[in-house]
């Protein structure tokens, strides 16, 4: 089940309204939005409490007119003192370092592996343009090829958190495979948990975006 091979749900002896109950999948499916709301109002009400300039110089953003700014896949995203959001966005060879390697990464790859990049690959091998989107959608950076991979394209998701994504092509009989790699100071500045949300969110978005263009 924690190599993603079997769902909850299979198991014989457990009953399954517990199944549907604790099911990853039905939580991350059918969480009721109230739920979500409440998280976000938390947020807001901590924002408040935040010196937003300390807070600017500690992730990499930038302070100015009471708003702390990120880019966010090249765009801007800010947030004010009073928790208002605003965005642009519709409503370095230290990158080396697999999921797996990171502190906490190894326990959690094979998951990483089925919600992150399998999806990627997914969407590499029929969405053709995935990778100019990266860098011209994105504000993505194609750089020398890594790991003898045929493509590789650095994104910003967060300042300080850099991804770097990896495809090698189908050759002579061999499947496709794309991976993704982090900065060697990615345990610094982000937990092991939001890593994975991180690329999960990232192949969601992507798979999106190829569904809306057919």
């Amino acid at each position: 089940m924690f190599r993603g091979q079997r769902r909850l749900s299979e198991c014989v002896r457990l009953d399954l309204g517990v199944a549907a109950r604790f099911s990853e999948d039905s939580r991350t499916e059918n969480a009721p939005e109230a739920e979500g709301a409440a998280h976000f109002d938390q947020l807001k009400q901590a924002i408040t409490q935040t010196d937003l300039a300390l807070a600017a110089e500690r992730v990499g953003a930038r302070f100015e007119w009471g708003r702390l700014t990120l880019k966010v896949l090249g765009k801007d995203f800010s947030v004010d003192r009073h928790g208002g959001f605003h965005a642009d966005i519709h409503v370095n060879h230290r990158v080396a370092i697999p999921f797996r390697e990171l502190k906490g990464g190894r326990e959690g790859y094979p998951l990483f592996r089925k919600r992150c990049e399998e999806p990627l690959k997914r969407v590499a091998d029929i969405y053709t343009p995935l990778f100019d989107d990266m860098v011209h959608l994105f504000g993505g950076r194609q750089v020398e090829r890594q790991f003898e991979s045929d493509i590789s394209v650095v994104l910003h998701p967060l300042p300080l958190v850099p991804i770097i994504v990896c495809y090698w092509l189908p050759d002579e009989g061999m499947q496709s495979s794309l991976n993704l790699f982090f900065d060697e100071t990615a345990n610094e500045n982000l937990d092991i948990g939001a890593m994975f949300a991180l690329g999960s969110g990232l192949a969601q978005m992507f798979t999106k975006l190829a569904q809306r263009q057919g």
